[in-house]
């Protein structure tokens, strides 16, 4: 019998991440890369590992995740979002250990779209009075 696997995705700005969690060592797979070559930033790193080490999970399930979109830190915090929703997939009594830390909580915060008649989304042209 195959093991058992708990997905789930996670999400921050355009950062997207599919993991799924299993049974095993700590090991880490994302996008085929080791999460040291992946994220090589301490801080990242970090990010990715809290919500298994403030569950006390932290050396019992490999990740594996395909993660798109975003600049590398959105895709650390996508990580670490999807990581705690498997999480509660696999257990929903660590609900109130995650929930207090804010990791099921998706961000909602995205960049502001452009608009017309100015230079960014809030920034105008230069404004000459003659």
């Amino acid at each position: 019998m195959p093991e058992k696997r708990y997905y789930a995705t996670g999400k921050r700005k355009t950062a997207v991440a599919r993991v799924w969690i299993k049974q095993g060592a700590g090991a880490y797979t994302i996008n085929g890369r080791v999460l040291d070559n992946y994220f090589p930033l301490e801080e990242w790193r970090l990010t990715v590992n809290r919500p298994l080490s403030l569950t006390g999970n932290a050396d019992k399930f490999d990740v594996i995740a395909n993660i798109y979109g975003g600049g590398p830190a959105a895709q650390a915090w996508a990580l670490g979002h999807g990581i705690a929703k498997a999480l509660l997939e696999f257990n929903s009594g660590l609900r109130a250990v995650l929930k207090k830390q804010g990791l099921i909580t998706r961000d909602p915060r995205v960049k502001e779209r452009k608009k017309y008649g100015k230079k960014a989304a809030r920034a105008s042209f230069q404004f000459s009075k003659r």
